[in-house]
């Protein structure tokens, strides 16, 4: 059976990612102050892979459209997991950037659509998700500059993120996984 409120909650969640998505350029033009990063795909980003491997970044998990391989369960667990990284992450750079309201908002605003991903957990009754174990980001957080290169490429890699739980949202919308009941 289709659950009205979960599909409701597929929906708040859904505006909280618009919300996410608008906020990232503004969080992007109020910590990083180089103008050779920016939010644009360009030829940059190879060049900062390095920085991403050796400051130790970690990757979000990846998302992909529901199936018989990749049910309701796996895709919640791995939004969650996403957005548990991204509130540490964004946790350790509010502590450091000399400006960091947009960041506080941008991290309160994923804690709001974390907390929807476990109301659709527990809609779908499905187990207490995964628990992210921290990413020790601040200890190689040595000087500015690797300050302003976490900053940028963890907004980049929280975007697409972002994009990508929007696409997986729409899919749980279109496909109305059946809610046990």
């Amino acid at each position: 059976m289709e659950d009205p409120n979960f599909h409701r909650a597929v929906e708040r969640s859904q505006s909280l990612v618009n919300k996410v998505l608008n906020d990232i350029p503004e969080a992007h033009k109020s910590c990083v102050r180089s103008k050779s990063l920016t939010l644009q795909p360009s030829s940059e980003s190879k060049n900062l892979q390095y920085m991403e491997s050796s400051l130790g970044i970690p990757r979000a998990p990846t998302l992909k459209g529901l199936s018989d391989e990749f049910r309701l369960e796996m895709c919640l667990d791995r939004m969650s997991e996403g957005l548990q990284m991204y509130q540490d992450l964004l946790g350790v750079l509010s502590d450091r950037v000399s400006t960091p309201e947009r960041l506080t908002e941008l991290r309160a605003d994923i804690t709001d659509l974390l907390a929807q991903v476990v109301k659709m957990r527990e809609m779908a009754h499905l187990e207490t998700g995964v628990k992210y174990a921290g990413s020790g980001l601040a200890s190689r957080l040595t000087g500015d500059y690797e300050m302003q290169v976490a900053t940028h490429l963890i907004l980049v890699q929280l975007q697409d993120f972002t994009r990508d739980i929007f696409r997986s949202l729409r899919n749980m919308g279109e496909t109305k996984p059946e809610v046990q009941g």
